[in-house]
């Protein structure tokens, strides 16, 4: 099982007010009702392990800088788009592959043990749920630390890949400017022109990882399994997320329509506001370690 991370407050982690006790008490009610919990978790989880999200007040991605991330689109049609999104993230992977898990994706395993939460659907795909431990997970958008080949399919690990480009570029050398959820960071245009493309070793065709870009869709299979089991469950807790892909919105729609109890623990607002029982703006890890 994974251990908590022992940093002190992440620079990511944006400006909260503490829990007040009558949204403990409403919190924990919420719990006590719910016999088959789906919680759904975003970006907002892992600021306190060193992982920025994207639309946080003043310390989002998308609030500090112009980055966007690459789109389904360009990976697939542009072989710079491609040239430059594994160079840039060749380099951000060392770091991003070293998080780890922080009070939030252990005490969530701990609620998995103890029977508290049904099932987990996570957005991120920085693996530090399975990390702390958790079997009962949907990513619903994939794992960064998987590759595969979009011609014959074929699975690899990331860390294999790592030593595949590095041994591919001996002579490459760039400084990351930046981070982003996904692992990408900012370098120099001319140090990725420098760069050469890892293909599949098996048959040569494009790697990608195993990762829904944004403009791609999130698998049949697994949209069909998260509706049976946001069906089954009573209750949906969204943590760390403002819910801003429908990928994720979708799943508190149908909660709202099949009248499940909904609360949502986000700092700042969400696109599901207007359909939770229950909306708690406080740092997740410190309402999850009260109850």
């Amino acid at each position: 099982m994974g251990m908590a991370s022992a940093a002190p407050m992440s620079c990511f982690v944006p400006r909260f007010s503490a829990v007040r006790a009558s949204e403990l008490d409403k919190f924990r009610s919420f719990l006590d009702r719910s016999r088959r919990l789906i919680v759904v978790t975003g970006a907002g989880v892992s600021t306190e392990s060193g992982i920025p999200d994207y639309r946080s007040e003043g310390v989002g991605v998308y609030n500090r800088s112009d980055h966007r991330p690459v789109t389904h689109q360009q990976f697939l049609e542009s072989s710079h788009a491609r040239q430059r999104y594994w160079a840039r993230n060749y380099v951000g992977w060392p770091s991003f592959s070293a998080h780890t898990p922080n009070t939030n994706h252990v005490i969530l395993k701990q609620w998995e043990d103890l029977g508290r939460l049904d099932w987990l659907v996570t957005q991120n795909v920085d693996a530090l749920h399975t990390k702390a431990g958790s079997e009962r997970v949907t990513e619903l958008h994939g794992c960064a630390h998987r590759v595969h080949c979009l011609s014959c399919g074929e699975e690899s690990s990331r860390f294999d890949l790592q030593k595949r480009i590095e041994h591919e570029n001996p002579h490459f050398s760039a400084t990351s400017i930046d981070v982003a959820p996904d692992g990408d960071v900012k370098i120099a245009e001319e140090a990725v022109e420098m760069f050469r493309v890892p293909a599949c070793g098996s048959c040569g065709g494009i790697l990608k990882p195993h990762v829904v870009f944004f403009g791609d869709n999130v698998p049949p299979h697994t949209k069909r399994d998260l509706e049976s089991k946001i069906s089954e469950a009573d209750s949906i807790l969204a943590i760390g997320t403002s819910l801003q892909t429908y990928s994720s919105y979708r799943l508190l729609l149908q909660a709202k329509e099949q009248h499940k109890s909904i609360a949502i623990l986000n700092i700042g607002p969400t696109r599901a506001d207007s359909l939770a029982n229950l909306k708690i703006e406080t740092l997740s890890s410190e309402l999850l370690s009260k109850v």
